[in-house]
């Protein structure tokens, strides 16, 4: 689970799932999801396309916005200032594709959503090169080591 989620972005994540929104839990959060160490400060989560109706009533539901003109598009509202939107994610393929190589995690009890795997990450981070990318990429690799061997 990710530790320090506030009600509002369970609530959030909830309304999300629920209406059948497909999307993803992608960048340094979907690694802590998936155990890794690491810090981030904000949640990406990465939207199919073409739903921007339901991503808007999910979020009403909730007491959120969808901010769909903001660039980038963003999510806010109380409790939700860590909420980023991602349309794509450098390096890798198309979200349909990545989808299906996603994992399930639970973020709160009862609340399964999926995430980029880390391997996924590792690829995406190496492909965006910003300087805080490059510094999560020895953690990322380690992590993945890790997760081998202990599957052994």
């Amino acid at each position: 689970m990710l530790e320090g989620l506030s009600h509002e972005e369970v609530e959030l994540l909830t309304a999300l799932t629920r209406s059948g929104i497909r999307f993803m839990v992608v960048g340094m959060s979907s690694a802590i999801l998936q155990n890794a160490p690491g810090v981030t400060q904000d949640i990406d989560l990465w939207f199919d396309s073409g739903q921007s109706d339901q991503l808007i009533l999910a979020c009403q539901q909730v007491g959120a916005t969808y901010y769909w003109r903001a660039n980038p598009p963003e999510i806010g509202g109380p409790g939700l200032d860590q909420i980023d939107v991602v349309w794509n994610c450098d390096g890798l393929d198309g979200f349909a594709r990545e989808y299906e190589k996603s994992v399930e995690v639970e973020v709160a009890p009862g609340l399964v959503v999926r995430a980029l795997p880390l391997a996924r990450i590792l690829v995406s981070k190496r492909a965006a090169g910003r300087s805080k990318d490059k510094a999560a990429i020895p953690m990322l690799r380690d992590a993945i080591r890790t997760m081998r061997d202990l599957k052994k």
